[in-house]
C-alpha cells in the first residue's frame, strides 16, 4: 500500500541512453535533496527554489563531485504525484545512477516500488484509477493504434464515459431510496417512464463499450492473424514474404511446419501477429497430428484467417476447404481471406474461372497472390487494415483494452438487465434500488472511486520502477 509519510526515489529511465533521469517524490525531496545538492550560485538554496525551474549545480557526497546535473523542481499540487517533487538529470553512467540513489537513501528517502509515484497520483487525485491503468498502457505501447488508444484513455476520455452513467444512476437511485422513507404516503419521486428510458441508454451504452474490448485488446497486443492451408501451399513462403526475412523453413517436403511460428509486423500503425500452422492433411505422423492439432486452436484465437490455396487447385476442394473454416468459426466476427496463391505459374484465364466457380460468403475475400514473387501482397496488407475497421481508430469513440473494466461493464449490464425486467413487472424498489447501487458500485470500480488493496495491488505490481 501507499506510504505517504516516506519520499520515495527511483531511476526514471532505462540504462543505455547517455541521459539518466531520477525521480523524487515526497514532502522531504527538496530538504533530501538540498543535502547532496550544490547550487552553482552558492546564494540560491534548493528548498526556496519555486515550481517549474531548473537548477544547474553539483551532486556530492562529502567533499566527493559524483556528476554535474540539472534538477527540476516541483511543487505540490502542481506535480506529477501531487507532492513535492524532484527530477535529477545526470550522466546516464550505472555508477553515478547507482551513488545518487544511495545518497538518496542514506539522507532519509527510500526505495520507490514498482508504480509507487502513479499510485501516489491516484491517492492524491491527479487522475483515476483507469486513467492510472492507462499509463502502464502507454508506456507499453508499441503502435500508434494502441498508443491512441491508451493517451485517450489517460486523457479521461473513458473516465467521462463511465462518470456520466455513474452520477445519472446515483440521481435515479437517490429518489427511488426517497420514496422508501415515505412508503406509507404512497408518494413517487422517480418517473418510472423516464427512468426505464435512462436504464435503457445506459445499459445500451454499457454494452457497446464492453463489446468494444475485442477490438481493443486485439489492437494492444496485435491483430492475431491464422496462415492454413494444405502442406506445400505456400504458408511458410507468404509469411517470411510478409517479414521480408527467411523466418520459416520452406520445403517441397509435405508436413515441414509441423508447429506454430508467429512474428508480427505493423501495417498503418496496427500490429499483426502472423501464425504460419501446419498443413491440414490426414497424417500417421504423431507429431504432424499434434501441429495440425494446435492449427485448429489457431483458427479459434485468430481474429483473421488467411486459406492458402493454389491456382491449380479445383474450384471444389478450394470450396471445401473454405467452408469447413467456416464452420470451425461459425457466427463470430472472424474474417476469412482466400488466398490464391502460384498465380506465377498459370495464365490469367486461369484466375477469371476461378472468380467464377469459388463461393464466397458476406464477410470472406478472394485474392489472388504469388508469395514466391511477392505479387499482391500490397492488396492482402490493405485489405488487413480495411478489416481492423480504421475508421474507429480515427473517431473518438472509447475503446475497452483492460479485461477488468470489460469484466466490470458485464455486471453493470447485468445489473441494468435486472432493473429493466423488474420495472416491466413492477416489483418492490427496494429490490430496483439494489440492482441500481450493484450498477454504481461496478462503475465505481472502474474509475476507483470504489476500491480494494487487491485490486490496487494487481494494478500497480505490474508497472515498472520510476513510474
Amino acid at each position: 500500500m501507499i506510504r505517504p509519510e516516506e519520499t520515495i526515489c527511483a531511476p526514471a529511465t532505462a540504462i543505455g541512453g547517455a541521459i539518466a533521469v531520477i525521480r523524487i517524490s515526497g514532502s522531504q525531496s527538496l530538504n533530501i535533496c538540498e543535502k547532496i545538492f550544490y547550487h552553482l550560485d552558492r546564494n540560491i538554496k534548493l528548498v526556496d527554489q519555486k515550481g517549474f525551474t531548473v537548477a544547474l549545480g553539483e551532486i556530492r557526497s562529502g567533499n566527493e563531485v559524483i556528476d554535474e546535473v540539472l534538477l527540476t523542481v516541483f511543487r505540490e499540487p502542481h506535480s506529477y504525484t501531487g507532492e513535492n517533487s524532484v527530477e535529477i538529470s545526470c550522466h546516464a553512467s550505472p555508477y553515478i545512477v547507482r551513488k545518487i540513489l544511495e545518497l538518496l537513501i542514506n539522507n532519509g528517502a527510500i526505495s520507490a516500488r514498482p508504480g509507487e509515484f502513479t499510485q501516489r497520483a491516484f491517492f492524491n487525485g491527479k487522475m483515476d484509477l483507469s486513467q492510472a491503468e492507462a499509463v502502464a498502457d502507454i508506456i507499453a505501447s508499441k503502435t500508434s493504434s494502441s498508443h491512441k488508444i491508451a493517451l485517450n484513455q489517460m486523457r479521461g476520455g473513458f473516465s467521462a464515459e463511465i462518470s456520466s452513467l455513474r452520477h445519472e444512476l446515483l440521481n435515479f437511485a437517490s429518489l427511488i431510496e426517497l420514496e422508501l422513507d415515505f412508503g406509507e404516503e404512497d408518494v413517487e419521486f422517480a418517473d418510472r417512464k423516464e427512468l426505464k428510458a435512462i436504464i435503457t441508454r445506459i445499459k445500451e451504452l454499457a454494452d457497446k463499450l464492453a463489446n468494444s474490448f475485442m477490438l481493443g485488446n486485439a489492437l494492444k497486443n496485435g491483430i492475431p492473424v491464422a496462415i492454413v492451408g494444405k502442406p506445400n501451399s505456400g504458408k511458410s513462403t507468404l509469411l517470411n514474404a510478409l517479414l521480408m526475412e527467411e523466418r520459416a523453413i520452406v520445403s517441397e517436403i509435405p508436413g515441414t511446419t509441423r508447429d506454430t511460428i508467429e512474428d508480427t509486423i505493423v501495417i498503418d500503425g496496427i500490429e499483426y501477429r502472423f501464425i504460419d500452422t501446419a498443413g491440414l492433411r490426414e497424417t500417421a505422423d504423431i507429431i504432424e497430428v499434434l501441429g495440425i492439432k494446435k492449427t485448429h486452436e489457431k483458427i479459434n484465437q485468430a481474429s483473421v484467417i488467411l486459406l492458402i490455396d493454389e491456382i491449380t487447385d479445383s474450384a471444389e476442394s478450394i470450396n471445401q476447404r473454405a467452408q469447413a473454416i467456416r464452420e470451425m468459426i461459425g457466427e463470430s466476427e472472424k474474417r476469412l481471406i482466400i488466398l490464391i496463391n502460384k498465380t506465377d505459374t498459370a495464365l490469367e484465364d486461369r484466375q477469371t474461372e476461378l472468380k467464377g466457380k469459388i463461393n464466397l460468403e458476406e464477410k470472406d475475400t478472394l485474392l489472388f497472390i504469388s508469395a514466391k514473387e511477392k505479387s499482391g501482397l500490397e492488396e492482402l496488407r490493405n485489405r488487413l487494415s480495411d478489416i481492423v475497421v480504421k475508421e474507429k481508430l480515427s473517431s473518438d469513440d472509447v475503446i475497452i483494452t483492460i479485461l477488468r473494466h470489460y469484466e466490470a461493464l458485464l455486471r453493470v449490464s447485468e445489473s441494468l438487465g435486472r432493473v429493466m425486467s423488474g420495472l416491466e413487472d413492477r416489483i418492490p424498489e427496494d429490490l430496483i434500488a439494489i440492482d441500481i447501487r450493484q450498477a454504481i458500485h461496478y462503475l465505481g470500480e472502474i474509475t476507483g472511486e470504489i476500491t480494494s488493496d487487491e485490486i490496487l495491488g494487481n494494478i500497480f505490481r505490474n508497472f515498472c520502477i520510476g513510474k
